[in-house]
């Protein structure tokens, strides 16, 4: 199954939260400091909540959360045969969760989308591969800001 992923930046963490658990009569399925995620099934939708203060109501990024590695790898291939640029990131942690997935490139507003399937749950933000980049010395709005 594919749904449609919403990451929001929003000021106040906890009165988000209120407020889109009562919206889609449904509490998160992950909530971490700084860092809400709702698995909605009706409409099926991905709702991520990025606590970054003084950027509420605005767009962090957008995706489509897909089933598996194969069905990344797919259409990382169609929209690459269609004339679209990506990045890679396979086995990348973000957002508590370990990942395959690819960004597309030009989008012409410059939205960052990102395909991707969920490989594990994470107990931190980033992986051990942030380590390597020095990346790790941050706060949860920082991170937030930073992931997509």
């Amino acid at each position: 199954m594919s749904r449609l992923q919403l990451a929001l930046n929003v000021d106040d963490l906890d009165a988000s939260v209120a407020f889109y658990s009562k919206m889609f009569n449904t509490e998160p399925a992950k909530l971490r400091e700084g860092y809400a995620n709702f698995a909605i099934a009706e409409p099926p939708l991905k709702l991520i909540l990025l606590e970054n203060p003084g950027t509420g109501g605005s767009l962090n990024h957008l995706g489509v959360e897909v089933e598996d590695t194969a069905t990344v790898e797919s259409e990382q291939t169609r929209l690459s045969e269609a004339g679209l640029a990506s990045v890679d990131e396979r086995e990348s942690t973000c957002c508590y969760a370990k990942q395959d997935k690819f960004w597309v490139k030009g989008a012409p507003n410059g939205e960052s989308w990102e395909i991707y399937t969920v490989l594990e749950d994470s107990e931190t933000f980033w992986g051990p591969e942030r380590t390597a980049l020095g990346i790790l010395d941050v706060t949860p709005e920082q991170d937030a800001a930073a992931c997509c």
